[in-house]
């Protein structure tokens, strides 16, 4: 096979998960507040299983059932809270106990040679991964209800930011935007990134009002900035551990954390926004 014929054999895999991929998040987005738990429940569980695996095989030794299972009940604490059927937030003191059950189980392990090395990447699965994620429903609640609309369109803008760099970036790409950790990303898809987000921005304030077109705007200017460095530390991340893509499970996207990298980054900025948008 040609490197032509190859070239449009990966485009076509990832067009095909993309769309499929895209359409179940939106349909239980869409459906209610208890598809949202469930489909962003399951992406969490997914990709912090995922982080756990690829430094397993590089020698570190994380607890990566007890990590993910801290992962689930952040995630589900946040959403129990912001929806307001958890309206004591002491349950949240839970965590803290919890948390410090690493340290007496790793105690008990007998020959690890660095158990704090092993202790720091099970509490950086959970604050890289479940953490952004659970801040999902903070944004989801913003007016106090569940709107389905902040979500697909906090989405919609991440996808189209991912998919103009992509596109941009094949057809000019030249710059190299950090060389050092990315070789193959370059200003120019970063700029065709930015273009469509916000194109995206301004289409989707037209078609949902939960938020202002300025919000919108500013959410795309996030999801471009933090997207684009959340990829950049991903690619730190995998080059550290001297692999291409964090996995094979969405073909032509490669893992879940190469999918969702973006995002893990940008949650946080944009939630804090949002925020400050609902206080003043």
């Amino acid at each position: 096979m040609t490197s032509t014929s190859t070239k449009y054999a990966d485009l076509a895999k990832r067009l095909v998960t993309g769309i499929i991929g895209a359409f179940c998040v939106i349909f239980a987005i869409a459906y209610d507040m208890w598809g949202f738990f469930a489909v962003f429940l399951i992406t969490s569980v997914l990709t912090q299983w995922e982080f756990y695996k690829l430094i397993k095989a590089n020698g570190i030794i994380p607890l990566r059932t007890y990590g993910t299972l801290m992962g689930i009940l952040i995630y589900t604490l946040f959403f129990l809270a912001s929806s307001g059927i958890l309206p004591d937030l002491d349950w949240f003191y839970v965590i803290l106990p919890l948390t410090s059950g690493v340290y007496f189980i790793k105690l008990y392990k007998k020959d690890e040679k660095k158990p704090f090395t092993n202790i720091a990447f099970t509490f950086l699965g959970i604050f890289y991964v479940a953490l952004p994620i659970s801040l999902l429903s903070v944004a989801a609640f913003t007016h106090g209800h569940y709107s389905y609309e902040i979500i697909i369109g906090l989405f919609l803008i991440l996808w189209a930011s991912d998919t103009g760099a992509y596109f941009a970036g094949i057809q000019f790409g030249k710059r190299k935007l950090f060389e050092r950790v990315s070789p193959k990303k370059s200003w120019e898809g970063s700029v065709g990134g930015a273009i469509l987000s916000l194109l995206f921005a301004l289409g989707v304030s037209h078609y949902f009002h939960d938020l202002a077109r300025w919000q919108w705007i500013v959410i795309s200017i996030i999801t471009v900035v933090c997207g684009t460095y959340g990829d950049l530390i991903e690619s730190l991340f995998k080059r550290s551990m001297q692999i291409k893509d964090s996995g094979k499970k969405l073909p032509g996207h490669g893992g879940f954390l190469d999918r969702f990298d973006g995002l893990l980054l940008s949650v946080p900025f944009i939630v804090i926004f949002l925020k400050f948008c609902m206080k003043y």
